[in-house]
This record gives C-alpha cells, structure tokens and sequence, in this order.
C-alpha cells in the first residue's frame, strides 16, 4: 500500500502523512524551546483527530479544542511539532499500521518500534521531538519506551486529564509521555499531573523473580547490569509476583480491556462500517463475544490484585521487572508471530495495567547488538512523583 508524502524532516515515518501540524507554545515557560509531537488521539484544534484509520477521520468532525494535555504543554512554553502515527484505534503493542505506515524504530531499524504510541516513539527517539504524548492502556507507552530506549511512564490511572483524547478502555487508559532526557520527562509530567502527589521514601525494591524467568534470555542477559546496579542501591528482595502465573493476568486484562473497547467502538461500527487490518478485526470480534455479565470473576480478581500488591508496596517499596519480555520483533513478521508476541507482552504489562498503578520504563539495558531493553519500576498508588526522581537518579 502506498502512502502520502510525509513532511521532509520526518526521516523515520512518525508523523501522520498529510499536511504538517504546528502550534507554537507560549512564549515563556518551564519547556520554552522544547518541541513535542502529539499522538494521533489527541485532539487538536481545527483538525479532525484520525486515531490511525482513515474512516474513523472522514466520520468525525474537527476538534474544537486542544486536548487538555496538549494545552498543558503548550501553556509551559513547548510548541507542537506534529502528529504522530499510532496503531489503529490503538488497538496494538507493535506499532504496525497498514494505512499510514509503520514508523522506523531509530534504535533498531531492522525492528518494529512497539504500539500504540510508535510515532511518538519514533520522533522522540530519532530526535525529532523532545518529548512525545502517548498513550498507555494495555502497554502503549512502556512497550515503545523499552523498544526504541526512551523514558516512559504510564501514570498512576486518573491522575492526567483525558479530556480532548480518544479514550479506548477507560478503566485502563492513560496519558503518557516520552523522553530522552529524564529531567524534561520529569518537567513535563509535573505539568500535566494532578495536585494529589503521594509522596515517601524509597527503602526497598521487590524484584518479580517470575517475570524475569518468563523473559528470554536476551531480555535477562541485558538487564544484568542495571540490575546490579538497582541492588546496589537499595536493599532488595526477590519475589515470586503471582502463584497462578503472569500469564493468567494477563488473560483476566484482555477479557475486561476487550469489554470496554468493544463497547467503544460498538456503535460507530454499527454506522460506517469501517475498515480494519486483520489483526485490529479480529480484535473486535473477540471483544464483541465478552459480555460484561460474564467478568466478574474479572472485576474480583482485580480488586484483590491491587489491594496485594499496594500492600506488598507499603508506600516504601518498589516493584521491579522487565517492561517487556521479549525484544522488539523484526519488521515484517507473519500476522501470527505478531499476534504471540502481543500475548507474552501482555503477561508483563498486565501488572500495572490491573492494578491501575505507576509504572517507569527505564532505557537501561542493551544487547551486544545495541537492541534497547527497558527496566521498569512500580510504585504504589500516585507515586509517580517518586519513580520520576528515581529514573533520574538511576540514569546519573
């Protein structure tokens, strides 16, 4: 499939092709002079927001608003320098998209960059942003920060406005943001988080001996260093994070994810009969046959996960693990390995995803190759503030 002409700046095919999007920010600010790129969710005033399908933009409007994280930013002085490519209606870990084009990971060009939020990461990653707004429901923003080697956080759920974004799951759905430089990642999120920080320091860190054993070796190998270097910093205790196994979170987290977005989507579908890739179909119809009367052992479930793992957490430890477990898999790999590794992905993100709780990937690790691998750290209930000034800590 052939795709429009993108801006000539836009080496690594992150921005949505079309004509380029610009807003300068104010002129003063704790980010003036910084760029930011927006994801394709966000809305932007006068611009129809496309969500990465051509017929999701040509059955909706313009936006009359910013999106309130956009306005955030560009309220602290940055300016928006375009919009970037996501995974169709978000619906993905990857980073394909057969109607835009999938972005080049800077980091591993050979290798997909991981989705939703792939252009974010591609422009932040080949330097053509300083930050990026993603988004983060299943894994949006920690998978592509593992991937293309950046800093990224899913927040604590609620704390960042969603209003003015195309919300997928909202029981899951985050804002997040990408950067290279941890203290403007750090800057930003200041901005953007509500007035509700819970603050504590830091005496320990748990580190999820099962995630590590269901990560490939690469992925284990590669982390080595950092870990040493996390131990040596703060007492830790190896812990085995779930007696049934990550792999069953992680099936509870599609089972409610595919309910919510599938009443999202139910209605528009009802009307336009849209177009999907394979992959993002089929992910409808699943979720077209999970009735909420059927999740309650679901809803259950994570209740008593999140109550655990808080209460492991204690407002004083952190939760250690790989953002993801596998490396990020080469461009063009058959519709079925794409659908195996979006499930293994899952097993590890499902962890912050149930319990609603902050997550940091940490650009920490590599392989002999150079193939980034990320670190992640969790923290208790709106201690987002606490793993920002870890990451900086750590990246020293």
């Amino acid at each position: 499939m052939s795709h429009p002409l993108r801006a000539p700046h836009d080496a690594f095919g992150a921005f949505v092709p079309g004509a380029p999007v610009h807003a300068t920010g104010a002129a003063f600010g704790p980010l003036l002079g910084r760029g930011f790129a927006a994801k394709d969710l966000f809305d932007v005033a006068g611009l129809v927001t496309g969500c990465g399908n051509p017929d999701w933009a040509a059955s909706h409007p313009p936006a009359v608003a910013h999106a309130d994280a956009v306005q955030g930013l560009l309220d602290a002085g940055a300016s928006l320098v375009g919009r970037t490519i996501t995974d169709e209606i978000s619906l993905g870990l990857l980073g394909r998209n057969q109607f835009h084009g999938t972005p080049i990971n800077p980091r591993a060009p050979e290798r997909l960059p991981g989705g939703s939020s792939s252009g974010s990461a591609a422009a932040v990653a080949g330097g053509l942003a300083d930050l990026a707004l993603g988004t983060d429901s299943g894994g949006s923003v920690r998978v592509p920060s593992s991937f293309c080697g950046l800093f990224g956080m899913r927040p604590s759920h609620g704390r960042i406005s969603v209003r003015g974004l195309m919300t997928q799951s909202p029981s899951f759905d985050t804002v997040g943001l990408f950067a290279r430089d941890p203290a403007v990642l750090q800057t930003a999120y200041d901005l953007l988080l509500d007035d509700k920080p819970v603050g504590g320091t830091v005496d320990g860190v748990l580190i999820a001996w099962d995630a590590f054993a269901i990560s490939d070796e690469a992925v284990q190998e590669a982390l080595a260093p950092a870990l040493l270097t996390l131990r040596a910093r703060l007492p830790a205790e190896e812990i085995t994070l779930s007696a049934e196994g990550l792999p069953r979170w992680a099936e509870r987290q599609r089972r409610l994810q595919q309910a919510e977005f599938g009443r999202t989507f139910r209605d528009w579908i009802d009307a336009f009969n849209p177009r999907f890739s394979f992959e993002v179909g089929r992910s409808l119809a699943l979720a077209a046959l999970v009735a909420e009367e059927d999740l309650s052992d679901e809803h259950a479930f994570r209740a008593e996960v999140r109550a655990e793992i808080t209460g492991r957490l204690a407002g004083r430890r952190l939760l250690c693990l790989p953002t993801t477990p596998i490396l990020p898999p080469a461009r063009g790999i058959p519709l079925s390995a794409m659908a195996e590794a979006g499930r293994r992905i899952t097993e590890l993100t499902s962890v912050a995803g149930l319990t609603g709780l902050p997550q940091i990937s940490l650009p920490l690790g590599q392989t002999p190759e150079g193939i980034p691998v990320g670190l992640s750290l969790i923290g208790w209930p709106g201690a987002d503030e606490v793993l920002l000034r870890m990451a900086r800590e750590l990246a020293a």
